[in-house]
């Protein structure tokens, strides 16, 4: 069996990440910490179906006076909207809710954002329990307390920093995950060694068949591994002022190529998330190296390991590169000076440049 890990994330309001296998029916560990009677379980319609009985059930086991209420919404990223947002609220004001009430976020990154967004806000803030069921949303958007929902106009521009009580990620829930889905989960994993650790791509380089196997030892190494990573730069820098923004790497290219697609890649019209985070990553690592700041042998040996993953490396086609640069001018990462980007130095070394010519930009998306 494998064993119990857990990654410990401080700062002012700390938590733990706990990951293994069986977890979803484990009630001790779902409820260790909520601290009222009222708890909202928040999920959609792809998820409440295979895991919303068993939770609610090993919740009851083990907190048997716990008054549980359930909004389960469509799936999907076009659902993560304001109007999906004031449901959950709904929902929150039908179970009576309390201030020491608890919302409890089973599914991926859409569920975790907007259940997260609903927690921040109700009553100012009550507690947020994650527990994800993608390996987009273990290794990422649970971790770190950023909530949302999207506009029109751009992914993520309506949210509040609301770090989650607890994080409990069930590597079995990935058995039931699409192969997509979990490719476009391993994305996100190579982010780390990308910004982080060199060293941790040449892991991925050797277990990238066990992990596509979904081993459970392999996928919750590499779970564990990432929020380690992610969980040391949140403490540093809680509310993206510094450190944190390296987390972005690939995400000002990906979040233009989501936003212009009308975040069609629920529908397979379009990239998912952690798709368009590959895609993203390697226009990063060739603009660096068209720069002059990184080898291009990295960016070569960044792609080739996407690639191994089964994920994309390249600009949809139909996707005009100035639509996309327009994109990038209402994205969270520009500021009155500008854009700026998330580049590198070379594999595991990343860095904020500011100043990047559109001229520059402009040819890597049109390459």
């Amino acid at each position: 069996m494998t064993a119990i890990q857990t990654v410990h994330v401080g700062g002012s309001a700390p938590y733990t990440v706990t990951i293994a296998p069986g977890l979803i029916d484990d009630g001790a560990v779902l409820t260790q910490a909520l601290r009222g009677r009222h708890l909202l379980l928040v999920s959609d319609a792809n998820v409440a179906p295979l895991y919303a009985a068993r939770v609610e059930a090993a919740a009851r086991a083990a907190r048997p006076a716990l008054n549980i209420g359930r909004f389960v919404m469509p799936a999907g990223e076009h659902e993560k909207t304001l109007a999906r947002f004031g449901e959950c609220l709904d929902a929150l004001a039908t179970l009576g809710a309390t201030r020491d009430a608890a919302v409890l976020a089973l599914g991926g990154g859409v569920i975790g954002d907007l259940a997260g967004f609903a927690g921040a806000c109700w009553m100012r803030g009550i507690d947020v329990i994650q527990v994800p069921t993608t390996l987009l949303a273990m290794v990422d958007s649970s971790v770190g307390g950023k909530t949302a929902v999207d506009l029109p106009s751009g992914k993520n521009l309506v949210g509040a920093f609301h770090p989650p009580r607890a994080v409990v990620a069930d590597t079995t829930a990935l058995r039931s995950l699409p192969d997509r889905e979990l490719r476009a989960g391993l994305a996100e994993v190579v982010k780390y060694g990308a910004i982080f650790d060199a060293g941790f791509l040449d892991w991925l380089e050797a277990h990238a068949d066990a992990l596509l196997a979904r081993d459970d030892a392999a996928l919750a190494e590499a779970v564990a591994r990432s929020c380690r990573y992610k969980a040391d730069v949140v403490e540093r820098d809680p509310f993206e002022h510094g450190d944190r923004a390296l987390l972005n790497f690939g995400h000002t290219f990906g979040h233009a190529i989501e936003t212009e697609q009308g975040y069609a890649g629920a529908s397979g019209d379009g990239l998912n998330h952690g798709e368009a985070v590959a895609v993203g990553m390697v226009l990063a690592a060739r603009l660096s190296a068209d720069l002059g700041l990184a080898p291009a042998a990295d960016a070569r040996r960044l792609q080739d390991l996407l690639q191994r993953f089964g994920l994309p490396v390249a600009v949809p086609p139909g996707l005009p590169p100035e639509a996309l640069l327009a994109r990038m001018r209402l994205d969270k990462k520009a500021d009155a000076r500008g854009l700026r980007f998330i580049l590198w130095d070379a594999a595991g070394a990343a860095r904020v440049v500011r100043d990047v010519p559109d001229a520059a930009v402009l040819a890597v998306l049109g390459a």
